[in-house]
């Protein structure tokens, strides 16, 4: 006889109806934050006045005031900018690649993960603007006609790659998410009043363009959004790949190496999953949503983190393959230096938080715990910090000159404008659950009979 395969975990929990999920996603918007935003949102603050600080600081004394130094002439602003890229392009690709495949648990981190995208992004601007030194010439990156001046923009560079890319992206992210919360403004618009909220009435009003949730809307939505999603798609594996570009056209030992592009794109992946699963962490506890954001999306996610995790790990077995059968004794030397040299520990960091940290997915234990959970995603991003780390700064610090040889140290202001990014981007993202619905109730409403803890239990009664 065949036996019956067991009914999936639900992927919202308790008896939500429909009014329920509106009232729990509408709540943060309409009510007072709860004592863990505020508390977040103080320490975020800080950081990010800490980071402004910095940066003026940077700007009106240059940028002489980092670590740098004739030999590592590139080390935390690169690290940071890349570090950052790697957590934004993963977010649109989640809900993108998700929605191509409806999968219903998407419906609960989608938005996360394409804000987290823009705010990550907006982090990753941040430092090739600071690192010119001059921002107030900023235009000078952008293809702009001779007329204007004696200007010869160099188009076989990858830095200007990296603006049409990731302008490009930012553009498709920003459309992408914005046609998501169309639904959802219009459900803010209809519940605030005319009399009590006017400024609120009127701002969603216009935020939803007149979205009345006919059938023609919905079909509108459903065309653009897998449009979108298409489109989104391919652009990050373009955008990540040009900015491994950054580093595989030059000639330095570590860099000059084709397996950059899909060893990018995959740690963009394995970073992104593990940002939005501490973010989500984060906010079913800040926004009140334990009911939808379970233990089964959770999961979901660390399975995608094993997966992502083993491949990162054997592009590094590859690249240490790779330097030692080329014969090519720069090489050899530029990874027997990441992981014996002066700078080994963060080699050690670097293999311990990427390659060992996400087998403990194997265990059914941890992969469904929150707090484990919770732990390994900081591990992993500590690990992908480190991993840009290593690439950069063991490859610069060790020049062709042994005279040149130099190590680099952080000063107080790289380290105030990394937490400085990490402040802003918690700020941005903590004001963003106060005014826009974090889960995207419309699409919730849609599987909550087929995914919802009350008819699981019926169905299995």
């Amino acid at each position: 006889m065949q036996k019956e395969s067991e009914i999936r975990d639900p992927l919202i929990l308790g008896k939500k109806s429909y009014h329920d999920i509106t009232l729990d996603v509408s709540k943060p918007v309409e009510g007072k934050a709860n004592k863990y935003w505020w508390i977040l949102f103080s320490i975020s603050f800080i950081m990010f006045i800490w980071g402004v600080l910095s940066m003026a600081y940077t700007i009106g004394t240059g940028i002489g005031s980092w670590g740098l130094n004739k030999t590592v002439n590139w080390a935390w602003d690169i690290t940071n900018f890349v570090w950052w890229i790697g957590i934004g392009h993963a977010g649109t690709l989640i809900s993108a690649v998700l929605l191509l495949f409806r999968q219903k648990w998407r419906m609960s981190i989608n938005r996360s993960a394409e804000a987290m995208t823009i705010f990550g992004v907006a982090q990753a601007a941040l430092f090739p603007l600071i690192h010119m030194g001059r921002p107030w010439l900023a235009y000078w990156v952008f293809p702009i006609p001779n007329q204007f001046g004696s200007l010869w923009v160099n188009f076989n560079s990858p830095l200007l790659w990296d603006v049409f890319a990731i302008s490009t992206y930012f553009s498709v992210s920003v459309v992408f998410w914005y046609i998501g919360l169309i639904p959802d403004f219009a459900m803010l618009r209809d519940r605030f009043n005319e009399k009590t909220s006017p400024m609120k009435k009127k701002l969603y009003s216009f935020l939803s363009f007149g979205w009345s949730g006919k059938a023609k809307h919905w079909q509108r939505f459903e065309e653009v959004s897998l449009v979108l999603a298409g489109l989104a798609t391919p652009l990050v594996f373009s955008v990540h790949s040009i900015v491994s570009m950054d580093f595989a056209t030059s000639v330095i030992p570590g860099w000059h190496t084709t397996i950059f592009p899909p060893y990018f794109v995959l740690g963009a992946l394995f970073s992104g999953f593990a940002m939005v699963e501490t973010l989500l962490i984060i906010m079913r506890k800040v926004v009140n949503l334990e009911a939808y954001i379970t233990i089964k999306h959770i999961e979901y996610m660390n399975i995608i983190i094993l997966l992502t995790g083993s491949l990162v790990g054997t592009a590094y077995i590859t690249e240490l393959f790779m330097a030692w059968y080329s014969g090519v004794e720069f090489e050899q030397y530029a990874f027997l230096n990441r992981a014996t040299g002066p700078y080994w520990w963060s080699y050690a960091i670097m293999m311990g938080c990427n390659v060992l940290t996400p087998q403990l997915y194997w265990i059914n234990a941890i992969r469904k715990s929150f707090i484990a959970t919770f732990i390994l995603s900081i591990f992993v991003n500590i690990g992908m910090w480190f991993e840009r780390f290593v690439i950069i700064v063991t490859s610069l610090h060790r020049d062709f000159l042994p005279s040149s040889w130099s190590m680099f140290s952080p000063s107080i202001i790289d380290i105030g404008i990394y937490l400085g990014t990490i402040g802003f981007f918690f700020v941005l993202f903590l004001l963003y659950a106060r005014t826009f619905p974090v889960i995207a109730q419309a699409e919730l409403k849609t599987i909550v009979k087929s995914s919802g803890s009350e008819y699981k239990n019926k169905n299995n009664d």
